[in-house]
């Protein structure tokens, strides 16, 4: 008797393949099974493990780590210098008296915004020769001032921001 005379379906596919197991192909049953993340699962964990870090420090108190920036390395042709990485509360006056130790200070001056006269953190002084603005730089660079490590250089030249 054929099994499709008999009124009742058979249970048996025609062709393809049948599926075994935990719905895994046979190929795949040897690979470690590994649990496939809800959607909140997901959404958690991409708001929670990429600022992981970053709360950490900010619970402890610390700002962010980052990494360190080496400065643009001016040659001094000029009198002028850079001053960077200037705390906020320096003053020219802070200025005259740091540069005056190395050499005769012509001029400082705290670059600030406009609206509010705050620092921008960073400064230009003028030197009375090339060969104190050398000094300085060898003696200032990356000396500790206010709490923050400087960064003496020589300025550009005004052609130099023309281009």
């Amino acid at each position: 008797m054929n099994s499709y005379s008999s009124g009742k379906r058979s249970r048996r596919s025609r062709g393809g393949s049948r599926k075994r197991g935990n719905g895994r192909s046979r190929r795949w049953q040897g690979e470690a099974k590994t649990q496939k993340k809800t959607f909140w699962q997901r959404l958690v964990a991409f708001f929670t493990n990429n600022k992981s870090a970053t709360r950490k420090a900010a619970r402890n108190g610390a700002p962010p780590a980052r990494p360190p920036r080496k400065p643009e390395v001016v040659e001094v042709t000029s009198p002028r210098l850079y001053v960077g990485n200037l705390s906020f509360d320096a003053t020219e006056s802070d200025l005259f008296e740091l540069f005056n130790g190395v050499g005769h200070v012509q001029n400082a001056e705290v670059v600030s915004y406009r609206h509010n006269q705050r620092s921008k953190g960073f400064a230009f002084v003028q030197m009375q020769t090339i060969e104190e603005a050398r000094r300085a730089v060898q003696e200032l660079h990356d000396k500790e001032f206010l709490g923050r490590r400087l960064v003496v250089s020589g300025a550009k030249s005004d052609q130099h921001h023309l281009r």
